[in-house]
C-alpha cells in the first residue's frame, strides 16, 4: 500500500491530475451530536488521565450496544477493554496470546495490517485461501483445516470482510466456530463494519452464532466507520476477563487508552440516536449501486456486489493479466487510483479493489476513468 502512495505521490508532484479510488476514510464529518459531546465535556474539564480500562460511562455504553445490536453480554467491569482505535485493540490482542513461533490463520485476502502485529508479537502469518464463488469470497471449513498446523493458535475473522465486501453467514460462521473449537483455536473477530451491509445481509457476530465460541474469542470494534470517527482513534474490545485483563496489561505500558473527552463523545455516539448510521449506510448504498453501474458490461469482467463494507472487487481473472500490472496502466495511461488484489494475497490475484467511502465530484469522475480503462484494456486483449 505505501508502494501505491509512493506512486500516487510522485505522479502528483510532476503534475498529473489522478482521481482516487483507493482510501477506506469516510468522507463524512462526525455527526453534530458527537461532536457536541466532545465540546461539552472539554468545557466541563475532562482532559485528564483516563480510566485505563476506558471510562466508566463508555464501557457501560459498549456493553449496551452489545446487548443491543448483538445479542452479547459482557460485563463492563471486567470483560471490556477501550482501546485506541480497533488496530491497537488487534495489536493487544495479539500481545496478550501469542507467543514465539505461533501461528495465527489470516483468510486470503487478507487486510494487509493485520500481519505487521502478529510479527510483533512473535507470530508467523499462516494463510487460508479463500475462493470466489457464485459472485463472493468464500472461507470455508475445510480452507481452514488445509492451513491448520499444530503451531496454529489464533485465527483473524474481519466481518464483514475488508478488502472484498463478503458477510459470512449464519451456517459460514458455524463452521468457523466448529473449527476453533475442534482445533482449539482462539479467535480474534474484527467487526469495525458491522453496520454496514448491503441487500438484506445482516452482520452477525460469531460469538451470537456459538456462544461456545465466548471463552476463546476477543471482539474488536471501532466507532471510526460506524460514526465517521476515523481521527478520534477510540475502539473497544469485549472478551472473557482473563484475556482482558491480559491486553490491559498491554495497553497499560503503551496507549493509555482514549482521551477522557473523546470517551464522553464515544459512549454518545454508541447510545444516543442510530438515525446518523442509518443515513450514512444509505449514501454507501447509493455509491455501491453507482459503481456497479458504472463497470456494468466489462468485457470478460465483472463487479463482485459487496454484501458489506465500502469496497467493491472487479474480477479480472479470465483477462490473465497480474492484477498490479492493470493497476499501474490504469494509474499512468487513465489517471485513477486503485490497489490490486494481489496486495492482499495470493487469493486476491485477478482482482482490482475500489473504494467507494468517498463520494461526490472526485469518485464519479475516478469511476468514469475506471470504466474507459478497464473497457479499452479488455478489449484491446485479443
Amino acid at each position: 500500500m505505501n508502494a501505491i502512495l509512493g506512486e500516487v505521490k510522485a505522479l502528483q508532484a510532476s503534475g498529473v491530475p489522478l482521481a482516487s479510488l483507493m482510501r477506506g476514510e469516510p468522507d463524512f464529518p462526525t455527526p453534530a451530536h458527537i461532536v457536541e459531546a466532545s465540546i461539552k465535556a472539554l468545557e466541563a474539564g475532562r482532559t485528564g488521565y483516563p480510566d485505563n480500562r476506558g471510562e466508566k460511562a463508555l464501557r457501560e455504553a459498549v456493553a449496551l450496544k452489545l446487548r443491543r445490536d448483538n445479542g452479547l453480554t459482557y460485563d463492563p467491569g471486567t470483560e471490556i477493554l477501550v482501546t485506541t482505535g480497533a488496530t491497537f485493540g488487534i495489536y493487544a490482542a495479539l500481545m496478550a496470546l501469542i507467543n514465539e513461533g505461533d501461528q495465527v490463520l489470516l483468510p486470503d485476502p487478507v487486510y494487509d495490517a493485520y500481519q505487521s502485529p502478529v510479527r510483533l508479537a512473535g507470530g508467523e502469518c499462516r494463510a487460508v485461501t479463500s475462493a470466489i464463488h457464485e459472485g463472493r469470497f468464500m472461507v470455508t471449513e475445510e480452507a481452514l483445516e488445509a492451513a491448520w498446523t499444530p503451531a496454529a493458535k489464533l485465527l483473524v475473522l474481519n466481518t464483514p470482510w475488508n478488502p472484498v465486501g463478503t458477510v459470512p453467514t449464519r451456517s459460514e460462521l458455524e463452521g468457523i466456530a466448529r473449527f476453533c473449537e475442534r482445533r482449539n483455536v482462539y479467535l480474534i473477530s474484527d467487526e469495525i463494519y458491522e453496520a454496514i451491509t448491503y441487500d438484506g445481509h445482516t452482520h452477525l457476530s460469531p460469538v451470537a452464532v456459538a456462544p461456545s465460541l465466548r471463552d476463546r474469542t476477543i471482539v474488536v470494534n471501532s466507532l471510526s466507520k460506524t460514526y465517521s470517527m476515523t481521527g478520534w482513534r477510540v475502539g473497544y474490545c469485549a472478551g472473557p476477563a482473563p484475556l482482558i485483563s491480559a491486553m490491559y496489561l498491554v495497553l497499560a505500558q503503551s496507549s493509555r487508552g482514549p482521551a477522557t473527552f473523546i470517551q464522553d463523545a464515544a459512549a454518545v455516539a454508541l447510545s444516543a440516536s442510530q438515525d446518523c448510521v442509518t443515513e450514512m449506510v444509505n449514501e454507501y448504498s447509493r455509491r455501491r449501486a453507482q459503481v456497479q453501474q458504472a463497470l456494468a458490461g466489462l468485457p470478460d469482467a465483472a463487479v463482485l456486489p459487496p454484501e458489506g463494507g465500502f469496497f467493491a472487487m472487479a474480477d479480472l481473472r479470465a483477462w490473465g493479466i497480474a492484477s498490479n500490472e492493470v493497476r499501474k496502466r490504469l494509474l499512468n495511461e487513465y489517471g485513477v487510483v486503485v490497489v490490486h488484489g494481489g496486495a492482499y494475497g495470493p487469493a486476491g490475484e485477478g482482482t482490482l479493489r475500489i473504494s467507494f467511502a468517498s463520494g461526490g465530484e472526485a469518485f464519479t469522475k475516478g469511476l468514469e476513468r475506471l470504466a474507459q480503462g478497464l473497457r479499452e484494456m479488455g478489449t484491446a486483449r485479443g
